[in-house]
């Protein structure tokens, strides 16, 4: 079994580590009510994408 030559240092552990940062989610405001949502899905308050109705919500 194959066994390290040497101690990884911690430079070269984090280097190796840099893409497991943790991203930040997109958030856009919506153009009809202003409530936060992801892109590219429905308002969950006012039922609207794109700028048309895609859901009836009880409002």
């Amino acid at each position: 079994m194959a066994v390290p030559f040497r101690k990884t240092s911690k430079s070269v552990k984090n280097k190796r580590r840099s893409h497991m940062a943790l991203k930040s989610s997109a958030i856009i405001s919506c153009e009809n009510c202003g409530a936060m949502i992801k892109p590219h899905r429905v308002c969950r308050d006012c039922g609207f994408y794109k700028g048309k109705e895609a859901v009836k919500t009880e409002n």
